[in-house]
């Protein structure tokens, strides 16, 4: 029986696995078997920490909201500033806010003052 040559399919498949792992060190690199594994593993977390990177920026947001309306005595807290927000239909996201609170408190003074003029 002769020799078939196999096909190029099964080769770009672990050429495509192996250009993930570009950047991988040592056995990671180097081995088929442990650069799908290890591939597969940073695909999971980077789709898992994507949704964390959210959740983790809005809370950093918040806590930098909160602790400038205290510090500058804009409202009691940042429960009470949002609520005013919304109840005003003042459209602010967390993220513009903070920007506001870090670079520029005396933008969110003005901000506050406009929440309690219009009541």
């Amino acid at each position: 029986m002769t020799r078939v040559p196999r096909g190029y399919i099964a080769r770009r498949r672990r050429t495509k696995m192996r250009s993930f792992a570009s950047n991988f060190r040592g056995a990671h690199l180097r081995l088929n078997r442990m650069i799908t594994q290890q591939v597969k593993r940073a695909f999971g977390s980077s789709h898992r920490d994507r949704g964390r990177q959210k959740r983790d920026f809005r809370r950093l947001w918040i806590t930098r909201i909160n602790a400038a309306t205290r510090i500058y005595k804009v409202f009691d807290s940042y429960s009470k500033l949002i609520h005013n927000l919304y109840k005003k239909k003042l459209i602010l996201n967390r993220k513009m806010l903070a920007q506001v609170a870090v670079s520029n408190p005396n933008n969110l003074y003005t901000i506050s003052n406009k929440i309690k003029i219009i009541n």
